[in-house]
């Protein structure tokens, strides 16, 4: 082919030079071809729209070079999934009622757990702006799996392209055909993020809905779309609906707040589990060879088929417990004083706080999502159990002597304590605030130095 002015063959001759027309050979062989597809597109007799295309692709394969997931790709892609079906500006109405909602929320809580509020105004956010504002830290939790699986992928490629001998290296004219992909995996790990991030807008409430904060700082948010079409159907009222998503989003705000230590460790064993994901190569190849080398959006769905190994090491098993462990005890105390704060307000507590419970055992998409990328179930088990702790300890002490435990991450049950938490009640009550004063004397003597108060 030796047409300078179809505008594919100028892009190629942009990207690789002389050897432009092996580059086209190639792409045809992997299974792409530009030209057949601007021709049934109508592309071809569009110019404004073949520049257009043409525009897009200079600037993915720019954006790809030198990274392993394209993350500016990534974003357009979460804010594109995030839009499906419409995400309209959130209007003043709107902005109101669910500002409203958490003015009534943050009162009602008051009277369940001295916590304090959050001190930063509240957000009322469309899902546009809920990707823009949460994508940094999903980034910084989903990062690392994103970048083995690219380098991953990558490696099958090449190895595939090195594999097939259907062109020697004359007919190739002496290019490297593994130059043809080295924006393919970046490109479809940009994807696979982007289809995650979107597709966790599209049912987020707020920001803490997985029991994980998405945002640096300690600020109730709420998305009117995902909580109306959430509404829809339940035959219970939307404003009762409305308090009581905000009273969960507020409650996980006072904790994440009065517990400055809990996003940090959070954050920091779903980080630690991720860096020890391993790969399952053979599954990865399977998917690579089912869905054609030439297609990344059929590669970005063979992504979710089972990459990753089975197998966990043990301390992996470990980190994957402390994390269902911390999540089952924050759903838990979430759901005890939502309850107690909500019990006069809202008459359809018990089915709103059922339906939650089964939400959030039974998974949606945002937990699907983390166990795609993951391979980590964000379904606290033992969510019940802690619920009763909670509930159990204030009847004994009170709520005061309920939060107190969040005062210190070593006064937090463990797996096994939750398996038996009346026990462990009886345990902990027994200790009374001698084990509190104790703790109290630790810290400050190793925040204010090592002299013992004098005795009284």
């Amino acid at each position: 082919m030796s047409d300078e002015s179809t505008p594919w063959m100028r892009l190629l001759r942009e990207l690789f030079g002389d050897d432009a027309e092996m580059a086209l050979e190639e792409l045809k062989r992997m299974g792409m071809d530009p030209e057949a597809l601007a021709a049934t597109s109508g592309m071809a007799a569009s110019p404004a729209m073949m520049e257009h295309v043409l525009g897009q692709i200079r600037a993915l394969v720019a954006q790809s070079a030198g990274e392993d997931v394209n993350w500016a790709l990534a974003h357009d892609v979460a804010r594109g999934v995030a839009a499906q079906g419409g995400d309209p500006t959130v209007s003043a109405a709107q902005a109101s009622a669910h500002r409203a909602a958490v003015s009534r929320a943050e009162l009602w809580l008051d009277a369940a757990t001295d916590f304090d509020p959050s001190r930063l105004e509240p957000r009322v956010w469309s899902r546009a702006e809920w990707v823009e504002a949460t994508l940094p830290v999903w980034r910084t939790l989903a990062g690392p799996v994103a970048v083995s699986v690219s380098r991953a992928l990558t490696g099958i490629l090449r190895g595939e392209l090195d594999r097939d001998d259907a062109l020697g290296d004359e007919a190739r004219g002496g290019i490297d055909p593994s130059g043809l992909i080295s924006s393919v995996s970046p490109t479809v790990c940009g994807m696979h993020m982007g289809q995650a991030a979107g597709g966790m807008a599209r049912e987020a409430f707020g920001v803490t809905d997985l029991g994980i904060p998405l945002l640096d700082e300690a600020r109730v948010v709420m998305v009117p779309s995902a909580i109306a079409e959430f509404a829809d159907g339940l035959g219970i009222d939307e404003d009762q609906v409305r308090s009581y998503l905000a009273l969960r989003e507020a409650a996980h705000v006072r904790l994440f707040q009065a517990a400055p230590w809990l996003p940090g460790q959070l954050h920091g064993l779903v980080e630690r589990y991720a860096h020890g994901i391993t790969i399952d190569l053979e599954a990865l190849e399977d998917a690579v060879r089912d869905a054609g080398m030439g297609d990344p959006a059929k590669l970005q769905q063979a992504l979710n088929r089972g990459i990753f190994a089975s197998h966990h090491t043990e301390e992996q098993k470990e980190t994957l417990e402390r994390i269902e462990t911390l999540l089952a005890l924050i759903e838990g105390w979430v759901d005890d004083v939502t309850v107690r704060a909500a019990a006069p307000h809202l008459p359809e507590i018990g089915a709103l706080r059922e339906m939650m419970r089964r939400r959030r055992a039974t998974g949606g998409p945002a937990e699907d999502t983390f166990a795609n990328l993951l391979s980590l179930e964000l379904r606290p088990r033992r969510m019940r159990d802690a619920a009763a702790l909670w509930a159990l300890l204030a009847s004994r002490l009170g709520p005061e002597g309920r939060d107190g435990v969040w005062s210190h991450p070593d006064l937090l049950p463990t797996s096994d304590d939750l398996a038996s938490y009346v026990a462990w009640v009886d345990a902990y009550v027994a200790r009374g605030e001698g084990a509190s004063d104790e703790v109290d004397r630790e810290l400050e003597r190793l925040l204010g130095g090592d002299e013992e108060p004098p005795a009284s």
